[in-house]
């Protein structure tokens, strides 16, 4: 990489992670905003180009891996259904919808590139609308099935795109040779997933080492795309299967795996998503300067009729695989006019499109690579930013809520932490009983464990019933993590007092306040 390259890419990600911490500070969507400036931005900078291998390779395996680890493998296979019409039904369907919409406007376009800009168009990304949906409450089962199908949908897609690619190239088109091809990748991928997932979970129990498991754990995505698309197997369902099982047994791992991954992985999702947004809405000089021989208003009308057509198709599947799901299982509740609706307009499109539409052969005609790469720009940008932002809008409108959902969990959390404790007191008890009359400090020990058991299940309870520490509804609990919150602040002081006075060393101020910080984490929690 030359200097220049390196200089560019340093400044797009400062950029990009400066408009990402305003939108977190205001509380708006930054995957939105940050496609919103990299449009603003892309006339005045020099070209940034979107390298495909970068996008495929580096930025989505670990975004995968990580929406896999952090998602419940047993809420989807609650929804496995719905997940299952949505990433592989629905991105058939609209591929094939959109790849006859296309050759209808396109004529010239060849049948087989159609349907190839149908498959990368197909893939939604659920990266800002679960941003949105988890931040606005949408209902848990809901946003599951947004996660699943993002998750999966890829994998069906970028086959049929290979399929597509190969059938333009080649000149013909094997219907049962693509189906086998899609069978293989799934197959495999699945199988390289659950080796791979059986290999790292043996070498995990071996190491018990916070510091080497996370450390294997950066490269687990990576082995496992490369090894799957090394035998032309699917990457992305081996990245996934990989997560949810290490994600499923993730309880095995010691507190401190535990702690440092889930840190780890946050920031790099943050920086991750930061950088993929920001570089979709930079592609926009890139994307028109390949247009050459259309009219302003031909490439408008065909970059809103893709959209539209995407758009509704979405609606028209969803309404249809709802409908289809409730009357084949009878006796399941039907899914709610809100549900259908959230679902059908939480199709936007991310990176991935743009990276496969980049990934165009340089075989396929010059003419035809720019429409494409242009028709899945603009229904990239269109879906982001229609849906995106009116997506808020649409939850509060229809007063979707997980009001009763938050409820229901901090029920069954109080009532789990009221039987822990009891197991643990028990424990206690069984542990003095065996060693004996204690000493007055080994008494003052034990009370103070059977206090700490008692703060925690009131604290359960408390949040039961809504008390905040706000407004005069102080309860004991907040009471004491907002008196504790300043004790802890007014130690932190006089140990970094001392240290300036040269009375304690630099090593001792980090242990004291890694401990004083896990105090108060605990407290945050």
């Amino acid at each position: 990489m030359n200097p220049t390259m390196g200089l560019q890419l340093l400044l797009v990600a400062g950029g990009a992670i400066a408009v990402a911490a305003v939108a977190r500070r205001r509380g708006w969507p930054a995957p939105l905003l940050l496609v919103a400036a990299g449009l603003l931005v892309s006339p005045m900078v020099p070209a940034v180009p979107l390298q495909p291998e970068l996008v495929l390779f580096v930025f989505l395996p670990p975004l995968l891996y990580s929406a896999a680890l952090d998602s419940s493998y047993l809420r989807l296979r609650d929804v496995k259904r719905a997940v299952a019409l949505l990433s592989v039904g629905l991105v058939v369907f609209t591929a094939a919808v959109v790849g006859f919409v296309v050759h209808l406007l396109l004529p010239d376009l060849p049948l087989a590139l159609a349907f190839a800009l149908g498959a990368i168009i197909a893939p939604p990304d659920a990266v800002a609308a679960v941003a949105v949906g988890r931040r606005l409450g949408l209902p848990r089962r809901a946003l599951t099935i947004l996660v699943g199908e993002s998750l999966f949908n890829d994998a069906t897609a970028l086959t049929l795109y290979r399929v597509a690619i190969g059938a333009a190239v080649g000149g013909t088109v094997d219907l049962l040779e693509g189906v086998g091809e899609f069978l293989f990748a799934a197959a495999g991928g699945v199988l390289i997933g659950l080796a791979l997932a059986f290999v790292f979970a043996w070498l995990f129990q071996r190491t018990r080492d916070s510091l080497v498991e996370n450390t294997l754990m950066l490269l687990i995505p990576f082995a496992a795309y490369l090894a799957a698309e090394s035998v032309h197997a699917s990457g992305v369902i081996a990245v996934v299967i990989v997560g949810l099982y290490l994600g499923n047994r993730m309880h095995l791992r010691g507190f401190g795996t535990r702690l440092v991954s889930d840190a780890v992985w946050k920031v790099t999702d943050f920086f991750l998503e930061t950088i993929v947004f920001a570089l979709i809405g930079l592609q926009l000089v890139t994307v028109i300067e390949g247009i050459t021989g259309y009219s302003p208003w031909e490439v408008a009308g065909y970059a809103a009729a893709v959209l539209a057509v995407t758009i509704v198709s979405r609606f028209v599947w969803v309404l249809a695989a709802t409908s289809l799901t409730w009357l084949l299982r009878r006796g399941d509740r039907p899914p709610t006019r809100q549900q259908t609706v959230i679902l059908g307009w939480a199709g936007m499109r991310g990176v991935v499109s743009l990276a496969a539409a980049f990934a165009i052969p340089p075989d396929i005609p010059a003419r035809d690579r720019a429409m494409m790469l242009f028709l899945t720009f603009t229904t990239v940008i269109g879906t982001l930013l229609i849906q995106g932002t009116t997506f808020p809008t649409l939850i509060r409108r229809l007063g979707v809520s997980s009001d009763q959902e938050v409820y229901e969990d901090r029920l069954a959390e109080a009532a789990a932490q009221q039987a822990a404790l009891e197991a643990g007191l028990a424990e206690l008890e069984r542990l003095v009983a065996e060693q004996g009359e204690p000493d007055e400090i080994q008494k003052q020990v034990i009370d103070q464990l059977r206090e700490k058991s008692w703060r925690r299940s009131l604290s359960a309870w408390e949040r039961l019933g809504g008390g905040t520490g706000q407004g005069g509804s102080e309860t004991p609990s907040s009471l004491y993590r907002r008196l504790r919150r300043d004790m802890l602040q007014a130690e932190r002081e006089v140990f970094v007092r001392l240290r300036d006075e040269r009375r304690l060393d630099d090593e001792v101020l980090r242990e004291v306040m890694a401990q004083l910080d896990f105090e108060e984490a605990m407290m945050e929690r």
